[in-house]
């Protein structure tokens, strides 16, 4: 099968780490890829937003499935675009159109998807300039800490959280009359805070069946101790130790079950993964948000810990037979270590050299952020390395990643050195 996966990033290195193992893979491309995906595929320079680009190249290279790693492209109709191409119908395409994507490209979207279907999350409003003094009022008697949620996609970085109304308030005049997260947060959701510990949970879906691949939990702030700026996420583990078999039963008849069910009900058609972003209040899970795509880091340890064939899985899903499918898992714990530049998640410098990667055996390295020029391989991100190891637990395997990463650099590297520090 001659394959060509969207995306440039940690997630995308792993996507082709793992489809290369498949026999069904004959022909992989990444557009636009990185280092790391030019070792195992063949990088073209094309933007996974520009649909003609797509489906020009799709054409023209006989490709029969396409993966789309980001959500952007999803949320924009490249799915739809390509499949109301004539040429293109017996075209298999990993990742819903713009309707099912609506999960993630509109916070207030999913809150009333997750109301109408009795999925639990928190209690939330919805405003936008029309309704601006309703917001403000609502925000007065609102309980605190109160989270702020652009609704639309801000590439992470459109919620906040405030500990005071004063705060609240200026975030939110700032969000919609300043458009402080560009056209995302014209509308904005007020939530409810809700404190827990959280987790990720991923389901392959074609619109009917599912298949729930491992669990995983991320590191998303900066700081040590989850302290600063909140980033793309500075490293994951899985599995995820309260995650047992009662919580994930949990999980699966109070949330997956309920979503997938109700994608079909509303004649949402869905062919591709469900990310549920979830929090753990006391024993019981719920909602944060949904993504469209798998995450990422955390690809960088599900795909490690996925033992059967994930094309084999995609091509199900493409062709509406997930039913008949079973996910095999790798017992053994991985973990990974995000290697980033200095200065993110502010401003950083980018073409600096990276050594020591030739001297890596045991751990996988992704590429998050890398370019090769020159025979060598530079950062070209603020999220430069992925380095995932195996092992017998959390511990171990942390401790085989982070002796790699004392076996590499680039100027103003910096890592966390607690992940998984809460267990």
């Amino acid at each position: 099968m001659h394959i060509l996966l969207l995306g440039s990033g940690g997630r995308e290195h792993a996507f082709v780490w793992k489809l290369r193992q498949s026999p069904l893979c004959e022909k992989l491309f990444v557009a636009p890829g990185n280092a790391g995906t030019a070792l195992l595929a063949e990088n073209v320079d094309i933007n996974p937003n520009d649909a003609a680009a797509v489906a020009a190249f799709v054409k023209a290279n006989n490709i029969q499935l396409v993966i789309s790693g980001p959500e952007e492209p999803l949320v924009r109709g490249l799915a739809d675009q390509l499949k109301a191409d004539p040429e293109l119908q017996d075209l298999l395409f990993f990742g819903p159109g713009a309707m099912g994507a609506q999960l993630e490209g509109s916070k207030d979207f999913s809150k009333r998807f997750m109301a109408r279907h009795g999925i639990p999350t928190a209690a939330y409003q919805t405003f936008s300039l029309d309704s601006l003094a309703d917001g403000l009022a609502y925000l007065d008697a609102h309980s605190l800490p109160i989270v702020l949620k652009a609704d639309g996609l801000a590439a992470g970085k459109g919620v906040v959280i405030c500990t005071n109304r004063e705060e609240a308030k200026a975030e939110f005049r700032a969000m919609i009359e300043e458009l402080k997260f560009g056209e995302a947060s014209a509308k904005v959701v007020v939530e409810q805070f809700l404190a827990g510990i959280e987790l990720s949970v991923f389901a392959i879906t074609d619109g009917k069946d599912y298949l729930l691949l491992p669990e995983a939990k991320d590191y998303k702030r900066i700081g040590e101790g989850d302290s600063g700026l909140n980033t793309g996420g500075m490293g994951a583990i899985s599995p995820v130790p309260f995650a047992d078999a009662a919580f994930m039963q949990k999980i699966d008849e109070r949330i997956v079950k309920p979503t997938i069910a109700g994608l079909a009900t509303e004649g949402i058609p869905y062919t591709g993964v469900v990310f549920f972003g979830l929090i753990r209040v006391g024993d019981e899970p719920f909602v944060i948000e949904y993504n469209a795509r798998m995450g990422d880091p955390e690809t960088e340890v599900v795909f490690p810990r996925l033992k059967s064939d994930l094309l084999e899985h995609i091509i199900a899903a493409c062709e509406s037979r997930l039913a008949g499918q079973q996910v095999e898992t790798d017992a053994r714990t991985a973990c990974t270590v995000m290697l980033v530049s200095g200065g993110y998640p502010g401003d950083y410098a980018k073409g600096k050299a990276i050594s020591g990667l030739d001297k890596v055996s045991e751990t996988l390295v992704f590429h998050a952020g890398t370019k090769a020029e020159a025979g060598q391989v530079l950062t070209n991100g603020g999220r430069v390395l992925a380095l995932t190891s195996y092992g017998s637990s959390h511990a171990e395997a942390l401790l085989q990643s982070y002796a790699v990463a004392k076996q590499l650099h680039f100027e103003g590297m910096y890592y966390r050195r607690d992940i998984g520090f809460d267990f």
